[in-house]
């Protein structure tokens, strides 16, 4: 059967790898499975998406302060809850303008860290992969060489060979594995970067005529 002969060979493949094969193998599955959780984390917070949001600070622009708010009623994206706090602080009596603006920019750190969860884990499989994978090459050459000297005068140079080039797959494995999961860690990192501006701009427009001291954008680091 071709999916037999497909897992055999898969098999077969990180059999040749050693335990550092087998490693990396898990990365990959773990790294798989965090991006693709990740992905649909965002996209239920709303990451792409804010146009209730834009509506309702356009109404609160105009006055309608009540509309406004009923209209993030009930929507749970990143920006609205983030829009819908600083609109709280800023009609709430108790709160002077520096008391708001704190409250705004302390549930939009609460946000951003809330947004962040997942990215450690993948920062860390970016980072070890390809050591897994140097480590695999590195016992497999030290394997290799023990060969070559246990054949003494009678080695053979093909033998050395083909243990050298199997101990270089961990190295191409891991290298496989940390590269695509930099580079969605990178976008990931660029889509909260973009989420962080959008909210630190719609806390201004709500704080709109008075100093806009807030500083989300920190938060976002």
């Amino acid at each position: 059967m071709p999916l037999a002969d497909a897992f055999a060979a898969m098999t077969d493949f990180l059999h040749k790898g050693g335990p550092a094969m087998w490693a990396i193998a898990a990365l990959s599955v773990a790294a798989l499975a965090i991006i693709l959780w990740k992905i649909w984390r965002l996209a239920r917070a709303g990451a792409w998406a804010g146009s209730r949001t834009r509506a309702a600070v356009a109404d609160w622009q105009k006055g309608d302060q009540a509309g406004a708010l009923a209209r993030l009623q009930g929507v749970n994206s990143l920006r609205a809850r983030s829009a819908r706090a600083a609109m709280q602080a800023r009609r709430n009596p108790e709160f002077d303008d520096a008391a708001a603006r704190a409250e705004t920019e302390r549930v939009a750190r609460g946000l951003l860290a809330e947004a962040r969860s997942g990215l450690r884990p993948l920062e860390l499989i970016a980072a070890i992969a390809p050591l897994l994978g140097l480590l695999g090459t590195v016992l497999g050459m030290i394997e290799a060489f023990q060969t070559l000297q246990q054949s003494g005068s009678r080695a053979d140079p093909a033998l050395l060979a083909g243990g050298i080039w199997e101990a270089l797959l961990t190295t191409a494995a891991g290298m496989a594995v940390a590269i695509p999961v930099s580079m969605a860690l990178a976008w990931f990192e660029s889509v909260l970067d973009r989420l962080g501006h959008d909210m630190e701009d719609t806390a201004t427009r709500i704080f709109l005529g008075q100093t806009p001291g807030i500083s989300l954008a920190r938060a976002a680091e």
